[in-house]
């Protein structure tokens, strides 16, 4: 069984920077995506970063583009989340999933399209 686990959430003050990791593992082969949502108190999860763990292929949503970075740590085994400039908004629970196949694109970057899912960790930005 896919098995992840998100690490790395805490307490940051706006304009800093945190990185999170996803241990994942039970993969059988390459086929897949890592993606990274999140989900602030009162709305809807977003999907914000997918890695394509064939081809090395990302893709970012509009709010996180050119702030966060997702890549994977082979020497740890998981997939990372570098978030920099964080800001109050950013404030959320994360959460990391996967899916089969490697196609990271902002038509997949849907829940639907994930079966397996980790724990959340939450990062607060203070202002």
């Amino acid at each position: 069984d896919v098995q992840l686990q998100a690490s790395g959430g805490g307490l940051v003050q706006a304009g800093e920077s945190q990185r999170l990791s996803c241990a994942a593992s039970g993969f059988t082969d390459d086929d897949y995506a890592i993606g990274w949502f999140r989900q602030a108190p009162g709305k809807g999860r977003e999907g914000i970063a997918c890695f394509d763990s064939r081809d090395g292929n990302t893709w970012y949503a509009d709010s996180v583009q050119g702030r966060f970075t997702v890549g994977s740590d082979n020497t740890e085994k998981s997939v990372y989340l570098q978030m920099n400039s964080l800001k109050p908004e950013d404030t959320a629970d994360y959460y990391c999933a996967a899916k089969p196949g490697n196609l990271c694109s902002s038509f997949t970057m849907q829940t639907i399209f994930y079966t397996s899912w980790g724990r959340g960790t939450l990062v607060t930005v203070s202002s």
